[in-house]
């Protein structure tokens, strides 16, 4: 019986094996490399032979002059992101709910979800384009109204806000269809008895649709939470320069200067390792905030 069971799910297992591979090379395979983190790496010599310095990049990490600045940019412009990231694919959701006219629906969903596709660098030179002090569109309509120019992406004040915005239009549209799936899922008898008891659209909206949403926001909002240190790198690389690094240099950025560009491979590790190791917690913390209040489980 075993046998016949082990035959019939051999062709299931062979199919999981190039997947795993994949794994194991690609994600696995490169972890090897935290061991520069408590090394002085030098890539001519290797890992092997890298004299091994323990915690000191740790705590030559810990003593640099910006390192905190950079977190605490990483963790606002995290949390702007996070929230906003909820709050704008919720009303939008709610609103497209309202919409009778099924083209009219689906093409506002078509459209809002486009800029998913397209990458940070595209964007990235949209957004240049748009925000230029001289040439852009936002800047030109600001002028309308008797407003200078506005060095949006040059501009420390301005920056971080630059950056959820843009973020929000790329994005809001992928995390919208989430919502409006879960609205499907509500049983339209409730609005039938909403409107027997004579509730109009806001109220029907506020007491039957939003409850019927709440599992989903508080999964979702959960889960966020594990990308608490991640601002978005591409993001960031394609806006930023020198003169918004006091509030627009993050730990992924930081990163890359300090380890590819400076040379510095081991402090770049550590402060690569210590993000991963904060990101672990929170990841972790979530997964049991998501079990707790929305029954949400992997396995």
């Amino acid at each position: 019986m075993k046998m016949k069971i082990w035959q019939k799910e051999l062709p299931l297992h062979l199919m999981v094996w190039p997947a795993l591979a994949i794994v194991l090379v690609y994600s696995y395979g490169p972890m090897l490399g935290i061991v520069m983190a408590f090394e002085k790496f030098i890539p001519v010599v290797g890992f092997i032979k890298s004299k091994w310095v323990g915690w000191d990049n740790f705590e030559y990490l810990v003593h640099l002059p910006n390192i905190w600045r950079v977190v605490g940019n990483t963790l606002y412009i995290s949390a702007m992101k996070i929230v906003a990231g909820l709050v704008v694919p919720i009303i939008t959701a709610l609103l497209l709910n309202e919409i009778r006219s099924r083209a009219f629906k689906r093409s506002v969903q078509t459209l809002v979800y486009l800029p998913h596709f397209l990458s940070w660098v595209i964007l990235g030179g949209i957004m240049i384009d748009l925000l230029s002090p001289s040439s852009g569109i936002v800047n030109h309509m600001l002028g309308l109204f008797g407003i200078k120019p506005i060095f949006f992406l040059a501009n420390n004040n301005w920056f971080p806000f630059v950056l959820v915005i843009s973020d929000i239009w790329k994005e809001f549209g992928f995390s919208t269809i989430v919502y409006l799936a879960a609205l499907t899922g509500i049983n339209p008898a409730l609005y039938e008895a909403a409107v027997m008891d004579g509730a109009n659209r806001i109220r029907q909206t506020w007491h039957i649709t939003v409850p019927g949403l709440l599992p989903v926001i508080i999964l979702l909002s959960t889960l966020s939470l594990g990308n608490v240190l991640n601002a978005g790198f591409d993001q960031v690389f394609n806006l930023y320069g020198t003169v918004v690094y006091e509030s627009g240099d993050i730990l992924d950025t930081f990163v890359y200067r300090l380890g590819l560009l400076d040379y510095q491979y081991s402090v770049g590790a550590a402060v690569g390792l210590f993000k991963s190791f904060v990101s672990l917690i929170f990841i972790a913390g979530s997964y049991i905030l998501a079990f707790r209040f929305a029954n949400y489980r992997i396995f």
